[in-house]
């Protein structure tokens, strides 16, 4: 396996809602998207959303309903560190919830939100990443 992950999947409720919601955040829809799976190039990752009942199904999944903290966020780095609080608020405006808002820690600062379904998004700014050319997270 290589040591990559190309496609993201979020399970949601309404896939019109959550695609308008990313929208929102100034993600651009791709063209090859329709009603049943909307698609967005994160920059060589895909985050697709697919109605959270087909998608169990598609997994086997017993129910398609989720049980509290699942233990994984994803995550925004932001280049500076007033992006966080700004990038929070567009999430807010988009009809996503603050989870945590943009707090000072140890390594910089960071917050939460998560979106109309309730997943979990991390937004950071730490001095310790770095971004190439293209914007891709050097490690």
């Amino acid at each position: 396996m290589r040591p990559r992950l190309n496609l993201v999947l979020l399970g949601v409720a309404d896939v019109a809602r959550a695609t308008a919601f990313y929208q929102a955040l100034g993600w651009t829809l791709a063209a090859t998207s329709h009603a049943g799976f909307a698609k967005f190039d994160l920059g060589g990752v895909v985050l697709g959303l697919l109605a959270r009942d087909a998608m169990a199904q598609d997994c086997n999944s017993a129910t398609p309903q989720g049980h509290g903290f699942g233990g994984m966020a994803l995550a925004y780095v932001a280049h500076q560190p007033a992006e966080v609080a700004q990038t929070l608020a567009l999430a807010a405006a988009a009809g996503g919830s603050i989870v945590k808002p943009a707090t000072e820690n140890a390594w910089g600062i960071a917050g939460y939100f998560k979106d109309p379904d309730g997943h979990l998004f991390e937004v950071v700014y730490e001095d310790g990443w770095v971004f190439d050319a293209t914007d891709h997270l050097v490690v």
